[in-house]
């Protein structure tokens, strides 16, 4: 009888595992992403007019919160015939080595078997947009039979209404239409019924939008420069939430951007009431945004702004320009719109981080600040190499001892040559550097005389350092007879004659 029980409960435990393995096919086959191999890869790619493909590993941050987002825009776009899939990296590294896969998640489009980037967001409906603007032609020709679906099939959509004698215009506007493919749907056309329709004097183009006030129109002659700026600027909606997906965009659109930092939704819709009035009064100067500091308050730290919130800040991206708006004040309309408003006058200077001045500053490696940065560096008479530094980045400690020594045996000519460093994290370039920096460690030497910036870009060894100064310096020294003797202390410096000879990259 006690057999007889374990053989049912055993058969049962074996029905419900049954069961569930079931299950686990059936989930598996429902994934509308197709899973791709080394064995798969060419004869599912290359037939594909237009295919999304995700290469992944597993155990990524960013690619398991992508993997909801892809799964529902392959679910959405089977009715476009657009097909997604996904190489898991760490099963088919062969197939991503031969792909140039060097980070996670990397999405790459193809069309006809040919690999081009994804430039696209990592939202659902990012995605979606973007792969069906990929099948799309560069311009969709529109008539009064299509006219109002076209206008409506995407968020943002851009049509040029042309008579036979604007070929300037036309032409103008394709160029622009094959640059701008990735985010925009364009649309053309010279039918006297839709052009009637539009209530537009052509050349003209508008642009709809399913946001603000719903189109743009520009009409008459215009320029390339033009017709892009219009575009651009007109695309941003006047208040939104900013993020990784949109601020390239924001970014790309040339204007100067105003970030609303809130930490929670009533203190959002408090704020969006007292700057919507100002963000209408100012637009097409002015982009203004939410950001959620709960998210993304660290970037108060990129407009020198303190983490408390509310608060409000104007940044110039790609100046590396800073305006934040005094913290001890109240955000009221009243207050932002005199502060925007002296913005665009130019009656506000940026604000530059700066740590003090060092009052003794004659270790072998000269500290530069903000402060001190335009008279050290701008100099007719001296070559300043610097490395731009940030004190939790690992390459910078392991660069420091050699970076010292290379100091150390520049001391006693820094008359000619400085050896110096900057705290990037503590301290802001100011306007006349004309440049951002991109990464750590990052040198520079600014040569004597006119000032060249020369980057450098060799491996972090002294004698390569060493080397570079001497075929790149404005100034030349002879470190033989500069170089002191060294103490029992310290590590001889090599000569030059050492520094010639033949080295390993690392």
């Amino acid at each position: 009888m006690r057999v007889k029980n374990l053989f049912s409960v055993a058969t049962g435990a074996f029905l419900v595992f049954l069961s569930l393995l079931a299950c686990s096919i059936v989930l598996a086959e429902e994934s509308d992403v197709i899973s791709l191999t080394k064995d798969t890869f060419k004869t599912i790619v290359e037939p594909e007019k237009l295919i999304l493909i995700e290469f992944f590993a597993p155990w990524c941050g960013h690619c398991k919160a992508l993997a909801p987002e892809y799964e529902e825009a392959a679910t959405a776009l089977k009715a476009e015939n657009i097909k997604l899939a996904k190489v898991d990296c760490t099963a088919e590294t062969e197939l991503c080595a031969e792909h140039e896969i060097k980070g996670y998640p990397t999405l790459k489009v193809f069309k006809d078997g040919k690999a081009s980037e994804y430039n696209g967001g990592r939202k659902a409906n990012l995605i979606i947009s973007y792969m069906k603007k990929q099948a799309l032609p560069a311009r969709t020709a529109v008539n009064i039979e299509n006219f109002d679906t076209f206008k409506d099939s995407d968020d943002k959509v851009v049509i040029g209404f042309f008579n036979a004698d604007d070929q300037k215009e036309f032409n103008i506007f394709s160029q622009i239409s094959e640059e701008l493919r990735d985010d925009f749907v364009f649309g053309e056309t010279g039918q006297k019924e839709v052009i009637t329709k539009a209530e537009v004097k052509p050349p003209a183009v508008i642009l709809y939008k399913k946001f603000d006030e719903g189109k743009n129109v520009l009409e008459g002659t215009f320029t390339k420069e033009e017709l892009t700026s219009f575009i651009k600027k007109n695309a941003l909606p006047l208040l939104a939430e900013i993020g990784q997906d949109n601020y390239a965009s924001y970014v790309d659109s040339g204007l100067p951007l105003a970030f609303i930092f809130y930490d929670n939704d009533e203190q959002r819709t408090d704020l969006g009431k007292e700057i919507e009035p100002v963000a209408k009064e100012f637009k097409g100067k002015v982009n203004f945004v939410f950001i959620d500091a709960t998210k993304f308050g660290q970037h108060a730290d990129n407009i020198n702004l303190k983490q408390t919130w509310p608060a409000f800040g104007i940044s110039l991206p790609d100046e590396n320009l800073k305006y934040p708006f005094n913290q001890s004040k109240e955000i009221t309309t009243e207050s932002i719109r005199d502060f925007v408003d002296k913005f665009v006058k130019g009656e506000i200077t940026p604000s530059i981080k700066s740590e003090p001045i060092p009052e003794k500053n004659d270790d072998s490696v000269f500290v530069l600040v903000a402060d001190n940065f335009e008279s050290v560096v701008f100099n007719d008479t001296k070559d300043v190499l610097v490395e731009f530094y940030a004190p939790w980045c690992g390459h910078c400690k392991k660069l420091a001892p050699t970076y010292e020594k290379l100091g150390e045996v520049y001391k006693n000519v820094k008359d000619k040559i400085l050896v110096a460093k900057m705290d990037s994290t503590e301290n802001d370039l100011p306007p006349k550097a004309k440049f951002q920096i991109g990464g750590f460690p990052t040198i520079k030497l600014f040569k004597a005389g006119d000032n060249e910036i020369v980057d450098y870009s060799g491996d972090r060894s002294y004698e390569s350092l060493v080397e570079f100064l001497d075929k790149n310096a404005h100034n030349k020294v002879d470190l033989e007879s500069s170089t002191p003797e060294p103490s029992s202390s310290k590590e001889p410096a090599p000569t030059t004659t050492a520094v010639k000879d033949k080295h390993e990259e690392l």
